[in-house]
This record gives structure tokens, sequence and C-alpha cells, in this order.
């Protein structure tokens, strides 16, 4: 019996005919499971990322929408903040312009009527 060196590359002669190939053969085939098993998980990754990279666009899209909306509102509110202005001191002006033609009709006429007594 002659001892050769240990080589873990061939199969052992202790085992029966043909072991060492259905081992070399299952450790192939879970190798592949693993690879395989990692294909599927990077497709799987590069699917969520695509469909993050879409909801990303349709938020930067809504973003800009919202903020055009907001200057669109801000033009708005600042025009009828104006008109409503303007219609206050209208309304201030006639108000005055009501008082003093009611005080001179009441003045007035008591004015002239002491002085002719």
């Amino acid at each position: 019996m002659s001892t050769s060196p240990y080589d873990p590359y061939i199969p052992n002669s202790s085992s029966g005919p043909g072991e060492g190939a259905s081992a070399g053969n299952s450790r192939f085939e879970e190798a592949n499971k693993e690879i395989q098993a990692a294909k599927l998980e990077l497709q799987k990754n590069a699917e969520r990322l695509m469909d993050r990279r879409e909801r990303i666009e349709d938020l930067h899209e809504q973003s800009n929408k919202l903020a055009d909306s907001a200057q669109t509102f801000r033009r708005s509110a600042n025009r009828v903040r104006k008109q409503m202005w303007w219609k206050d001191m209208k309304m201030r002006i006639w108000l005055g312009i009501g008082i003093i033609v009611l005080l001179a009709i009441i003045i007035i006429p008591a004015v002239v009527t002491s002085t002719k007594k």
C-alpha cells in the first residue's frame, strides 16, 4: 500500500466508486443554486430600484406642480388683497362724504335760523 500525498481535488480512494464525482456534483449544484438565488435577489433589487426611481420622478413632478400652484395662489391672493383694500377705502370715503353731508344738512339750517333772529 503506497501512501500518496493528500490532494483535495482527487477523490478519496477509500470511498466507493463514483462517490467522489457525486460529491463534486452536489457541491457544484449547491453553488449553482446559491448563484441562482443571488441572481434572483439581484433582479428583485433592480426592479425595486427602478420602481423607486419612478416614484421619485413622480414626486419631483408633483412638487414642481405644487410650487407653480403656490406661486399662482400667491399672485391671486395679492390681487384680491389689493382689490379689497381699494373697496374698503372707497367705502370709508363714501362714509366720510355721507357724514359731512348729514352734518351740513343739520348745521346749515340751524345756523341760518339763529342768524335770522
